[in-house]
């Protein structure tokens, strides 16, 4: 089965955060829906339109396909006295559930966010696709299980009459058909669901395959090959039912993009003007999509809506380069992995007060003040009307000053012209 990765689907809102501030208009923002009537709200609208409507006329073309095969394979074994064929007729009936649970899934895990899924419903296709391994799970073990039974009798093995052959055949031909179908379609609109349901169909080839070849030797006089087959299919539906049950829950639970994919993303963001450097990289898959989290270094000096802009121009490089649904941009001006906290620190007003009080001028409480908390500590930067004498003066008070305090590492004393 072709890897997660291939299919993730570009379609992208992304979140930037600047100087490590939230503001709670940006979490609105990005969590608001848009207006519409309450009629219009009621009236189910995809997400994506194109893929939506694929996947439905797929699903809709391998329910009935897979209805009149579970009828002819049942009832075909059932009176060819083929075990192996009634088997592969199960196999079918399970097809057809998981195209129902297909449908299900693609309706609702196309619908757009809302305030309780801000980022969307698409891991209902995961929790579908799990619920799907499961059931396919038990079913080839219940499968296998009942073929061992049989075989302990051998000499209630019956010849299996040769319109259970042609059968097999027929359901070989049709589901090998269907994968193809169903492949072209997946790979069209890249959708992760649908290349596990075409996938599916491909096992089930394969397991007609195996029910043709049972037939085959049992028709030559080799009477347990037909339950041979059967255990078989058991086996084959068991283990592809474990694999999508395993991708699934690995989802669920955020596990992350694979090493190759986050070194990209990781060189994408780094390569972004503005950024000095990359720490705390995180991802998580969403169905076909894929959440990512970053924390960039930018000069610690450069304003907010500087530091803004540099986390929006990482944000769209992202999505230019990667299939990704979500991205946090957290901007830095240090890397909070290393240096030391400054969570301690007075706020802006305390530190203006503590500084006007240390060189004795509250006139400074009236002047432009901008603070740099960094490593612990804090870099003040006074910019003045006054003239250049008064400036050097307080230069050099302020150049005193932190020799001893504890709050302020540097004070830089600047004339607005």
């Amino acid at each position: 089965m072709p890897s997660r990765k291939d299919s993730l689907i570009v379609n992208a809102q992304v979140i930037c955060c600047a100087a490590d501030s939230y503001t709670s208009s940006t979490k609105m923002k990005n969590h608001s829906l848009p207006q519409r009537s309450q009629a219009h709200k009621a009236t189910f609208e995809p997400a994506h339109p194109v893929r939506f409507a694929a996947a439905q006329r797929s699903t809709w073309v391998s329910i009935v396909i897979n209805l009149l095969l579970t009828f002819l394979q049942v009832l075909g074994g059932f009176f060819a006295h083929s075990q192996a064929l009634m088997a592969d007729g199960l196999h079918s009936l399970s097809d057809l559930l998981s195209d129902i649970l297909v449908l299900f899934a693609n309706r609702h895990g196309n619908r757009h966010a809302d305030a309780n899924h801000p980022y969307g419903h698409a891991r209902v296709e995961t929790a579908a696709t799990l619920v799907l391994g499961v059931f396919l799970a038990v079913l080839g073990v219940m499968l296998l299980v009942a073929a061992a039974m049989r075989l302990q009798n051998p000499l209630a093995l019956q010849t299996v009459s040769p319109v259970g052959l042609a059968i097999a055949i027929v359901a070989l031909v049709a589901k090998e058909g269907m994968f193809h179908y169903m492949m072209a379609v997946a790979k069209r609109v890249r959708s992760q669901m649908l290349i596990a349901n075409a996938w599916h169909a491909r096992s089930d080839a394969a397991s007609s395959l195996v029910v043709v070849v049972g037939i085959t030797g049992n028709l030559m006089g080799y009477t347990f090959l037909d339950l041979l087959a059967a255990a078989v299919v058991g086996v084959m539906i068991g283990h592809m039912g474990g694999k999508l049950a395993f991708e699934a829950l690995a989802e669920l639970i955020d596990t992350g993009l694979d090493a190759e994919e986050v070194e990209a993303i990781r060189n994408t963001l780094l390569t972004t003007p503005g950024v000095l450097s990359l720490h705390d990289l995180r991802t998580r898959k969403m169905a076909d999509n894929a959440l990512v989290d970053a924390h960039i270094i930018v000069d610690p000096k450069v304003s907010v809506s500087e530091g803004h802009y540099i986390a929006e121009a990482a944000r769209h490089a992202v999505l230019k380069a990667h299939h990704v649904l979500d991205v946090m941009v957290h901007i830095d001006p240090e890397d909070d992995m290393q240096a030391k906290p400054n969570a301690h620190l007075p706020n802006r007003l305390e530190l203006l007060q503590h500084l006007a009080n240390r060189l004795g001028d509250q006139s400074l409480l009236q002047q432009r003040l901008v603070f740099h908390y960094l490593d612990g500590k804090v870099d003040a930067e006074i910019c003045l009307a006054s003239d250049q004498e008064y400036a050097q003066a307080l230069q050099q008070r302020c150049d005193e000053l932190v020799k001893s305090d504890e709050i302020f590492r540097s004070i830089l004393v600047l004339r607005r012209l």
